[in-house]
C-alpha cells in the first residue's frame, strides 16, 4: 500500500451504478486488506472481478450483523485488516455497519472511512436549492399516515428520501394530497446510461412518470414550502386553537412540536 497511515478497519464506498466511479484509493485498500465484509457477495464479486481484486469476501448484512461482530473482532486481534462495503454507495448510510463500528470503537480498534460515491450527494449536486440544510429520511416508511406526518412535520426544510420504483408513484400522490402545490425532484438510475432527474410541481412529475417505466432505486426531494404559503396553512389552525382558549405561547409550542417548525414563527403569526 502507498505511504499512508494504516487502520484496522476501512469503510469503503462503492459505485452506485457506474463501475468507473470508484476511487484509486478504494481499489488500493480493497487489494490491501485481508477480508472484505460485504452485503451480497455476488454483487461485490462483480466489482472485484472488474478491478482484478482477489481479496476474500465474507457476508455481512442486516440479518447476520450482530453474529458477525465477534468473528471480526477475533480477526482484528490476530492482526488482520478488514474493509466494509455495501452493494452500492457508502456503508452505514441506509446500509449495515453501525453495529460493527460501535464495537470496534468500544474495543479500541482504529476505523477510517474513504471518500466516495453516495446517492444523496450525487443527486443534490444537480439540484438548485434555496438553502444548504435538508432533512434526510432514508427510505420512507410504508404507511400513508407515517409519510403524511413527515411531509407535514418538515414543511420549512427540504426533505430528501430514498424510495423504490414500485412505491414512488404512491408516495408522490400522498405528497400531492397534503401539499398540492409542492415542488419535487425525483432522480433515478443515477450515474447510469438512463439517468434521469425530473424537477417540477408534484402533479407534473406524477404525469411524467405515469408514462415511464421506473427501475432502480429512487432518490427524491420535496422542496421546502415558502413562508407565505406556510403562514396561510397555519392561520386556520391558530384560529381554531384560539377558539378553544389557548394562548399565543401555548399555540406556538403545540404547532412547533407537531410540525417541527420554529415556535417563534408561529408566535408572530398568533399576535
Amino acid at each position: 500500500m502507498s505511504d499512508m497511515k494504516e487502520y484496522d478497519f476501512y469503510i469503503v464506498p462503492t459505485p452506485i451504478g457506474n463501475l468507473a466511479d470508484i476511487t484509486l484509493r478504494a481499489v488500493e485498500i480493497l487489494k490491501f486488506v485481508d477480508i472484505i465484509a460485504c452485503e451480497d457477495m455476488r454483487v461485490t464479486q462483480k466489482l472485484l472481478n472488474h478491478y482484478d481484486i482477489k481479496t476474500k469476501c465474507i457476508s455481512y448484512h442486516k440479518f447476520n450483523e450482530k453474529e458477525r461482530v465477534n468473528y471480526f473482532l477475533e480477526l482484528l486481534k490476530e492482526g488482520k485488516k478488514i474493509a466494509l462495503v455495501s452493494d452500492a454507495g457508502t456503508p452505514l448510510f441506509c446500509d449495515p455497519g453501525a453495529v460493527i463500528v460501535k464495537e470496534l470503537r468500544k474495543n479500541g480498534f482504529s476505523v477510517t472511512s474513504l471518500a466516495g460515491a453516495n446517492a444523496v450527494a450525487t443527486f443534490l449536486s444537480q439540484i438548485a436549492r434555496d438553502g444548504e440544510d435538508f432533512a434526510f429520511m432514508g427510505f420512507l416508511p410504508k404507511t400513508k399516515a407515517q409519510i403524511e406526518n413527515i411531509i407535514n412535520k418538515y414543511r420549512l426544510i427540504d426533505i430528501v428520501f430514498y424510495d423504490s420504483p414500485n412505491r414512488i408513484m404512491n408516495t408522490l400522490k400522498i405528497i400531492k394530497n397534503i401539499r398540492p402545490n409542492a415542488k419535487v425532484a425525483i432522480g433515478r438510475e443515477l450515474t447510469k446510461v438512463f439517468e434521469e432527474i425530473a424537477v417540477d410541481d408534484v402533479e407534473k412529475v406524477i404525469e411524467h412518470f405515469n408514462n415511464n417505466i421506473l427501475k432502480g432505486e429512487i432518490v427524491g426531494l420535496v422542496f421546502r414550502e415558502e413562508k407565505s404559503v406556510f403562514a396561510s396553512d397555519f392561520q386556520e389552525q391558530i384560529i381554531k386553537l384560539k377558539e378553544k382558549g389557548f394562548k399565543a405561547k401555548e399555540i406556538s409550542i403545540i404547532l412547533s412540536e407537531l410540525y417541527n417548525v420554529n415556535k417563534n414563527e408561529i408566535y408572530k403569526m398568533c399576535i
